[in-house]
């Protein structure tokens, strides 16, 4: 294992930078730093997803990877030039959308995030992850990103779209469904 954290703060930061894994020193706020900061924060909240007691034993299996995978990506987007997630990752969250999608009804029908607590949560990790994926292609722009974490995020963000319709029919037997005929007001 790397480098323990005897001491968690070292006082480097006070001055609005961070260190990257490769030792250079940026902006808290900067490209990179942003796009990492959001695929920790969406494992965060895989996290949450995680810490509910009811899910489905594929799931968390599932999402237990996906945990370690975004950990890897991190560390890949922490360090310029490194590269941890592959094509190998992307083709098995393939498998897994194919896996838990061939289960459910087609979709015919736009879905309202919800559908009980996991279903919910696992909806907040989409958006978040979402939002991930575009902190990495922002990053794009001004530096290099290995192409299989871009198409992760992508395939990421899909499976917990599947996965809350999963989720929603475990937990409520049923998605809830955008009634686009709704009385207005």
């Amino acid at each position: 294992m790397g480098n323990r954290l005897s001491k968690i703060y070292t006082r480097t930061g006070d001055d609005g930078s961070t260190g990257l894994g490769n030792g250079a020193r940026v902006a808290k706020d900067c490209e990179r730093v942003e796009a990492y900061g959001t695929v920790d924060e969406t494992n965060s909240v895989i996290g949450t997803l995680l810490a509910i007691p009811t899910l489905p034993a594929a799931v968390r299996r599932c999402l237990t990877d996906v945990q370690h995978d975004l950990f890897d990506l991190g560390g890949e987007l922490c360090i310029p030039g490194n590269r941890l997630v592959t094509e190998a990752h992307v083709e098995r969250l393939e498998a897994e959308l194919d896996a838990f999608n061939e289960e459910l009804p087609p979709l015919k029908e736009f879905i309202l995030p919800g559908g009980g607590p996991a279903a919910a949560a696992c909806h907040v990790a989409r958006t978040v992850c979402r939002r991930a994926e575009r902190r990495c292609w922002s990053l794009t722009r001004v530096e290099e990103v290995g192409a299989d974490a871009l198409k992760y995020l992508n395939r990421l963000s899909d499976l917990l779209f599947v996965l809350g319709r999963v989720l929603a029919r475990h937990e409520q037997g049923g998605e809830v469904l955008w009634r686009r005929d709704r009385p207005a007001g």
